[in-house]
């Protein structure tokens, strides 16, 4: 399966898993905006751009995807399924693949993620701070990946389960203690994990198909490096591509 492929799955889910078929094909052309916006992440390497530039871009385009699918998910959960107790959320997805690819600065997907679902919703300020404050807990898995080596994870199905269940463990243990600082209790937690747990399949899911795309789920000053190495060995001209400084 070719890397655009794969790339328009990951939006391609968020759609069918929420909508179903014909919800689907009826929004067809924003589901198609957005794969292309996941598509042309992969190609930034080719632009004239610094790394923090790169960064600044990669990191916006994702977060902008992500507020994005939330805030749809959101509106049509409430619209379609307003009695369910299963929630949807791509955030702890997003969230993982960004910590692979730049670290601490996953919290800001955490916080958007929170962010967009909250107004989406109409929370109330409780539940504002739960998601956005208590979503940020995902880096609590950070010392994780650090621990286990990102290339490790990254090719390993396993292991890149493990990290997935880990973010998810951690913003679903962020979101009670939050709770447990505006009057919740002890057995909240328990709702917590029943209420996200078709997030969690999705994030697994999700994760590990990013696993198999070249670059998309891979710390990126490390793919920096290893495509720029590939180049040279491979005798092709830099032309065009990014001078990204001493990395």
């Amino acid at each position: 399966m070719s890397e655009m492929c794969i790339n328009s799955l990951l939006f391609e889910m968020y759609c069918y898993a929420v909508f179903g078929y014909n919800k689907y094909k009826e929004m067809s052309s924003v589901c198609e905006w957005f794969k292309a916006c996941l598509s042309n992440i992969k190609g930034m390497n080719r632009m004239n751009l610094t790394l923090k530039q790169y960064r600044a871009v990669d990191l916006s385009i994702l977060l902008f995807v992500l507020a994005a699918a939330e805030a749809l998910i959101s509106v049509a959960a409430g619209k379609w399924f307003p009695g369910e107790l299963y929630v949807l959320s791509p955030t702890v997805a997003v969230t993982a693949i960004v910590m692979m690819r730049w670290g601490a600065y996953a919290a800001l997907h955490a916080f958007g993620g929170g962010l967009a679902y909250c107004i989406a919703s109409g929370a109330s300020p409780k539940q504002f701070a739960v998601y956005c404050l208590g979503n940020c807990f995902a880096l609590a898995a950070l010392p994780l990946l650090l621990k286990l080596k990102k290339e490790r994870v990254r090719s390993g199905a396993l292991l890149t389960a493990l990290y997935t269940a880990a973010v998810f463990c951690a913003v679903q243990i962020g979101r009670w203690l939050i709770g447990l600082c505006f009057g919740g209790t002890a057995g909240d937690i328990v709702s917590l994990f029943a209420a996200d747990s078709l997030s969690l399949v999705f994030a697994l899911v999700t994760v590990q198909i990013a696993r198999r795309t070249d670059g998309l789920f891979e710390d990126q000053i490390a793919y920096l490096i290893r495509t720029q190495a590939e180049r040279r060995k491979a005798d092709l001209p830099d032309g065009g591509d990014t001078e990204y400084g001493n990395i």
